[in-house]
């Protein structure tokens, strides 16, 4: 992959100090010193890398690479100077980055946060098309990419802001060169507590996806939430194959593994055999594991599980999406701490178990209480707190979360309420503190781990010369949790009456052109006309039920 499209020239140690100040959404405000760092968020990186400088920080799998925390922290630094001479001013400049799980990755996200500058990890399992949207929204001087994903990564860029492209990964690695080549920085530039240091993108119920933007301090306090609702202490060691451009493979996972002294095992990939082995090895160590609850039933029904054994894990972590009650009882009297969990990527860690065997039963089908630094309120409708054992909607407060949504004010302003986030989730509390997730108030469903927003699909369905009308719900699925199911109202209905497989097969290929695999349809539908409030908004739990009936939606 080319190396450069213009960058600047590299610069002098003198220049490389200049910090460069931009406003929340990027936009430059000119040259002047950052405000002073806030004393109260210590750097836990540079802090083990004194203290406990000898124990292993990170081991990456599929190069054998171990680094110390010392270690760790000189190639951050290596990592800052090369920063430096690619960007004229680092300070609120987004720098993406398209990988799977890496060494890399890890380094580069912090080497972004020391110097102010906002990290944006791109989800390597979207097209082209779809990585180009958020590219034009983050618009970043600087794309790592790794060769697996060239073809994308060259597609997400083309007409974009993006002028240094790095090559990364096992078949070519340019951004490892150059840090190896780099002299470690000496002085580390202020960063103010509220500086954007990382967007996380996911998609909105319009279908435009959105940037929740990650503080310094909301960062900061995202892991300490996670470590201390998880049961971590110095010297764990996390097993991390969740993907990294998620809250939970880069807050929960890899930065509360760095901020505890723990052991980041950095995986890149997630099969149920390699993930079994590796929990079950002594050698390994791992004493907590994160995985969606599609991954834990995987794992359960791979044949190796039999001769697993996970007895050594302190918590196996599972969350983005309902966890059945079953599965959790059914670890839980094997042995393993299964421990069901909440957050999302406005806040990172919410909900987390207590890590005692006799609380884990008796609350099973719970997420646990509140993390330390997080504020819970139950709302209804009409934004009034509900009493225990009332559903309400979830809204959150509290240091970890974001201040919203990158470039996008009405969206922040619609999802925040006096520092409360709205988060579209619905539970019910205990007279003990503990939540019990219901259903979601917003239509997004989880495939895979995965969310998805049906507006997105919708759009991309109407583009379809096939497709008068649509619309997307999730349904149940034993495989993924939930896919989705397109009620289409066809242009011809006599295609649709002649071949509705067929056509069916048209549309869902004509999808998956556009959109990423998981987001893709499973089922298409066909109707007549689509159920529609009076206001001419769609009736979807009109549409849940015809499918769960098999019969089409009543008008």
């Amino acid at each position: 992959m080319r190396a450069d499209r213009g960058a600047p020239a590299r610069r002098t140690p003198a220049e490389r100090e200049e910090t460069d100040m931009t406003d929340v959404q990027g936009n430059p405000l000119g040259r002047a010193a950052a405000p002073a760092q806030d004393a109260t968020l210590p750097d836990f990186l540079a802090w083990h890398a004194t203290g406990n400088a000898e124990r292993a920080a990170i081991r990456e799998l599929r190069s054998g690479a171990v680094l110390g925390y010392a270690e760790l922290d000189h190639r951050v630094r290596q990592c800052m100077t090369a920063l430096l001479g690619w960007l004229s001013h680092p300070f609120g400049k987004r720098v993406a980055m398209l990988s799977r799980n890496s060494l890399d990755l890890v380094t580069l996200h912090y080497a972004c946060a020391r110097l102010g500058a906002v990290f944006v990890p791109l989800n390597w399992r979207l097209t082209g098309n779809e990585l180009r949207i958020l590219v034009e929204d983050a618009g970043p001087e600087l794309l790592v990419c790794e060769e697996e994903f060239r073809d994308a990564g060259a597609e997400a860029i083309r007409g974009s802001t993006v002028h240094t492209v790095l090559s990364a990964g096992p078949d070519g690695n340019e951004l490892a060169g150059a840090i190896d080549a780099a002299e470690p920085i000496r002085h580390r530039p202020q960063v103010p507590a509220d500086a954007p240091v990382t967007l996380l993108y996911t998609s909105g119920t319009t279908g435009r996806p959105k940037g929740v933007i990650w503080t310094r301090q909301g960062a900061w306090y995202c892991e300490l939430n996670f470590t201390f609702a998880s049961g971590v202490s110095p010297g764990d060691v996390f097993l991390c194959d969740v993907p990294m451009f998620h809250v939970s493979g880069l807050c929960a996972m890899t930065r509360g593994a760095i901020c505890s002294g723990s052991t980041l095992i950095v995986s890149d990939r997630f099969t149920p055999a390699n993930a079994l082995a590796l929990l079950s090895d002594p050698g390994t160590g791992a004493t907590h594991y994160f995985a969606v609850p599609q991954m834990a039933q995987a794992m359960r029904a791979e044949p190796l599980f039999a001769r697993a054994d996970l007895r050594r894990l302190k918590a196996l972590v599972v969350g983005g999406g309902p966890v059945p009650r079953a599965l959790v009882e059914q670890y839980l009297a094997e042995g393993v701490p299964l421990v069901d969990g909440y957050g999302l990527s406005e806040a990172g860690t919410v909900f987390g178990m207590p890590l005692d065997s006799a609380t884990m039963v008796r609350k099973a089908g719970t997420s646990g209480v509140a993390a330390p630094w997080i504020q819970v309120r139950l709302v209804d409708r009409a934004g009034n707190d509900v009493p225990d054992g009332e559903v309400g909607e979830i809204w959150l407060r509290g240091p970890s979360v974001t201040p919203g949504y990158w470039q996008r004010p009405e969206a922040t302003a619609e999802a925040i309420t006096d520092g409360w986030v709205h988060t579209g989730d619905a539970a019910v509390r205990d007279r003990d503190g503990f939540y019990r997730l219901v259903d979601r108030w917003k239509d997004m469903y989880i495939s895979g781990g995965e969310n998805v927003y049906p507006a997105e699909v919708e759009a991309v369905l109407l583009e379809i010369s096939a497709v008068a009308e649509a619309a997307v719900v999730g349904v149940p699925d034993e495989r993924w949790g939930e896919s989705g199911c397109a009620w289409v109202v066809p242009a011809d209905p006599a295609a649709a009456a002649a071949d509705p497989q067929a056509l069916a097969e048209e549309i869902r290929s004509g999808c998956r052109e556009r959109l990423a695999r998981y987001k893709v349809p499973r089922e298409v539908r066909f109707t007549d006309a689509l159920p529609r409030t009076g206001s001419g908004k769609v009736r979807k739990p009109l549409l849940r039920q015809a499918h769960a009936e098999g019969k089409p939606p009543l008008a």
